[in-house]
């Protein structure tokens, strides 16, 4: 086994201890209040999220990575069916004005999740085989923007938009990484700029976060209130933080505290020190993700590799971001550490993948 499929492991399995540490003590209230037990979201978390997600990460470590080439566009499609079927009554369910999950009665997940991995293989796929016709007008941008616009319209009914953005952010990168031409990339950055700005407009709730962005002052009461409570939570910690569990923020302050508020949870308790040293996880993860696509000669491995580092960085990134005031909110979550079964099952997924092909090189 290569050292960069050691560090990618060693990082990930203490990613997800950091993560399930943090959840514990971010859900106990909430847990306790919605549920009747304080570890109901550390328990689901394990059950439902970490022990399936790490049997597919020590599965697919072992499968050769070019087999999911070969699977790229079935899977890609049985991603989109998935997509589909939230929709349909029987097996689709809405939460707080949303529909994005699917229930069998004894297990629900998410799709939008395991079409960030699906659109990773396909794209990579599709762009490793198209080298000579990635400046192609016909070839390149077209179809790329169609399968990226059929995507953007079921999240959009859905509603997803932060979800819409990670794809989005996915995907034009790895059309960059496989050498896009400069006028289409920037003809498909307009594009996308201006739907976006559409969908805002459209939603009276994203609107706000906007303005709660520009003057997180102006209804501390009201629209501002989820940023400022985050904001007290971070300021509260201070460089060493208020102590593991002592949290005072997440008893009915902080909104969605397992959620995308997480990370300011664990600011608050473990303070500058923790919160720095989860982004600095991150950041190991991903360099050494940047490594092992600089050592691969294969196209497709190396921009499945590249589609995972930009999945995972840009995610915690926007979701860190959001809740330190520099960006606005968005929903989204943070890899390894905010709650949901299938996101961290899709992320191992994905890793064993890089694994593997970390082991080739």
């Amino acid at each position: 086994m290569s050292g960069s499929a050691k560090k990618i492991i060693i990082i990930t399995f203490v990613l997800i201890v950091f993560g399930l540490l943090a959840l514990s003590s971010a859900g106990i209230v909430d847990g306790q209040k919605r549920f009747g037990s304080d570890y109901y979201y550390f328990v689901h978390q394990l059950l439902n999220g970490v022990l399936p997600g790490l049997f597919l990460f020590f599965v697919f470590s072992k499968i050769k990575y070019k087999f999911w080439k070969k699977i790229s566009l079935p899977l890609l499609i049985f991603s989109l069916a998935l997509l589909l079927a939230v929709f349909i009554p029987r097996f689709g369910f809405s939460a707080k004005g949303a529909t994005r999950w699917i229930s069998l009665g004894f297990l629900s997940f998410q799709p939008s999740e395991i079409l960030k991995f699906s659109l990773i293989v396909y794209f990579a796929a599709w762009f490793s085989g198209r080298n000579e016709n990635i400046r192609n007008w016909s070839y390149s941008i077209v179809p790329f923007f169609v399968v990226l616009g059929f995507v953007g319209l079921l999240l959009a009914l859905q509603p997803d938009v932060g979800t819409l953005g990670i794809i989005a952010l996915i995907a034009l990168s790895l059309y960059f990484f496989a050498g896009a031409k400069v006028s289409h990339f920037g003809i498909l950055i307009l594009v996308l700029a201006v739907i976006f700005f559409a969908l805002v407009q459209l939603a009276p709730y994203r609107f706000n976060r906007f303005l709660a962005f520009f003057n997180p002052t102006s209804d501390p009461q009201g629209i501002s209130y989820h940023i400022n409570q985050a904001l007290i939570a971070i300021g509260r910690g201070g460089i060493w933080g208020v102590g593991f569990g002592q949290s005072q923020q997440k008893i009915n302050f902080l909104p969605e505290p397992v959620g995308d508020s997480i990370f300011a949870v664990v600011a608050e308790e473990l303070g500058l020190i923790g919160a720095v040293s989860f982004i600095f996880l991150i950041f190991l993860l991903s360099f050494q993700l940047v490594k092992v696509a600089n050592n691969t000669s294969d196209r497709f491995g190396q921009l499945f590799i590249l589609g995972m580092m930009v999945w995972i960085g840009s995610q915690s990134l926007i979701n860190i971001g959001a809740i330190t005031g520099l960006l606005p909110l968005t929903g989204i979550p943070l890899p390894f550490v905010s709650y949901g079964g299938t996101s961290i099952a899709a992320l191992l997924a994905g890793l064993g993948i890089a694994v593997n092909i970390a082991k080739a090189t």
